[in-house]
C-alpha cells in the first residue's frame, strides 16, 4: 500500500492518504477484536479450567458419597473442539433437537433476571441470565456484585470465577480500565443449552452456548460454551460450590458438531 521511488541510493516513501490510514486502522481493529474475543474466551478458559481426566473419573471405587459422585459428574470431559469451531461452521442438513427454556418472571438480586422454576431447564435459564449480564456489561465491579448475589456459600472467591477472568482479560487486552469504554459494546445471546448431569432435584450441571458479538470500531463474533454447578436453595437457583465443571465445547450453533457436542437449540417455552 506504499509507493517507493528510487533516486540514486535514496528511497522516498510516499505518505499514506487519510483514506488508506483509516482502512489500515480499521483492518487492524477487526483483526485485534477478533483475536481478543476468540482468545480471551477460549484460551482463558483452557488455562484456568480444570483438566478433564476420564481415567481418574473411571478409577473411582463405588459406592460414592454425594459429594464424590457430584465431583465425578462435574469432571466428566465433554467433546473436545478447536478454537476455529467456535467461529463458524456449515449448518446441519437436519436440524438438531431443541430445548425449551422458561422465561424469567422478575428482576432479582444484582439486577439479574430471575424467577426461574425448580427444574433443570430453570437452572439453565438462571445461568444464562447471569452469564448474559456479566459478559455484556464487562464491568469488574458488576461482576463482584453479581457473584455476591448469585454464588452459594462455599462457591469460592470471585477472583477464581471463570467469568471474572474473562472480563478482566477482555478489558486488559482492549487496553481499557475496569469497565467497558464508551463506544464499545458486547452483546450476548443464548443460542443452545444442555443439562450435563443432575443429581436429585436440587443439583444440576447446566450448560449454555451463547453467541458473543463485540463491537469496537468493528465487529467480531464467536460462540462460547459455559457450564456451572447449580444448586436450588429453596427459592432460586445459585452457582454451587465445588470444582467448576470440565470445559464445555464452544461450537458454532446449528452445526452437526454442535449436535454431536450435545447442544440443543434454545427455544423459549410457552408461558
Amino acid at each position: 500500500g506504499v509507493r517507493v521511488m528510487a533516486a540514486h541510493n535514496l528511497q522516498i516513501v510516499a505518505p499514506w492518504s487519510r483514506g488508506k490510514l483509516i482502512a489500515a486502522l480499521t483492518g487492524a481493529a477487526v483483526m485485534v477484536l477478533a483475536l481478543v474475543v476468540g482468545l480471551v474466551l477460549a484460551v482463558h478458559s483452557a488455562l484456568t479450567g480444570p483438566l478433564p481426566d476420564a481415567a481418574a473419573a473411571t478409577a473411582v471405587v463405588l459406592p460414592l458419597d454425594r459429594e464424590e459422585r457430584r465431583d465425578v459428574l462435574a469432571a466428566e470431559p465433554m467433546l473436545q473442539v478447536s478454537r476455529s469451531d467456535s467461529q463458524g461452521g456449515t449448518p446441519a442438513a437436519v436440524p438438531g433437537p431443541v430445548l425449551e427454556v422458561p422465561a424469567s418472571t422478575m428482576i432479582g438480586a444484582g439486577k439479574v433476571a430471575s424467577g426461574f422454576p425448580h427444574t433443570p431447564e430453570g437452572a439453565i435459564g438462571q445461568l444464562a441470565a447471569i452469564e448474559v449480564t456479566v459478559l455484556s456489561e464487562m464491568n469488574v465491579a458488576r461482576v463482584v456484585e453479581v457473584w455476591d448475589a448469585w454464588a452459594a456459600d462455599g462457591a469460592g472467591p470471585v477472583e477464581q470465577w471463570r467469568l471474572m477472568g474473562h472480563v478482566r482479560s477482555f478489558l486488559a487486552a482492549m487496553k481499557m480500565g475496569d469497565v467497558l469504554e464508551q463506544g464499545a459494546r458486547v452483546t450476548v445471546t443464548p443460542v443452545a443449552a444442555q443439562t450435563k448431569a443432575s443429581d436429585g432435584p436440587d443439583w444440576t450441571i447446566a450448560c449454555v452456548l451463547v453467541d458473543v458479538r463485540a463491537v469496537y470500531r468493528s465487529e467480531a463474533r464467536m460462540a462460547y460454551g459455559y457450564c456451572e454447578r447449580m444448586v436450588w436453595d429453596g427459592q432460586r437457583w445459585l452457582i454451587g460450590p465445588g470444582t467448576p465443571p470440565a470445559l464445555a465445547p464452544s461450537t458454532w450453533p446449528g452445526t452437526d458438531l454442535a449436535v454431536e457436542a450435545g447442544w440443543r437449540t434454545w427455544t423459549r417455552a410457552a408461558r
